[in-house]
């Protein structure tokens, strides 16, 4: 089982950076797929980027060229480099542990992030 607690959240003027982290505890991490999603206010979550356990890393058209997703399997961490924000980047980020194969799927509790115009 993995546990999952997300920091660096905030509030930031569009333009800005943020960095947010996803501190894992647990076994297995480097054999994890990991996924940040958010969800802003009455919609529904959705995926932002995507680093597998190999490295491979895909994001969401709305971030592509702005954010970055990186990974640190010796500290079980992975972070989302965020840049050029923008107001409709507002929403609550959520870091994501996935093995299809086991059918494995963890969450941390998100934190907020507000990009004011």
């Amino acid at each position: 089982q993995v546990q999952l607690v997300e920091s660096g959240g905030g509030l930031v003027q569009a333009g800005g950076s943020l960095r947010l982290s996803c501190a894992a505890s647990g076994s297995g991490f480097r054999g994890y797929d990991m996924y940040w999603y958010r969800q802003a206010p009455g919609k529904q979550r959705e995926m932002v980027a995507s680093i597998t356990s190999g490295g491979n890393t895909d994001f969401a058209d709305s971030v592509k060229g702005r954010f970055a997703i990186s990974r640190d399997n010796a500290k079980y961490m992975v972070y989302l480099q965020m840049n050029s924000l923008k107001p409709e980047d507002t929403a609550v980020y959520y870091c994501n542990a996935r093995r299809v194969m086991e059918g494995a799927n963890y969450w941390g509790q998100g934190t907020q992030v507000t990009v004011s115009s």
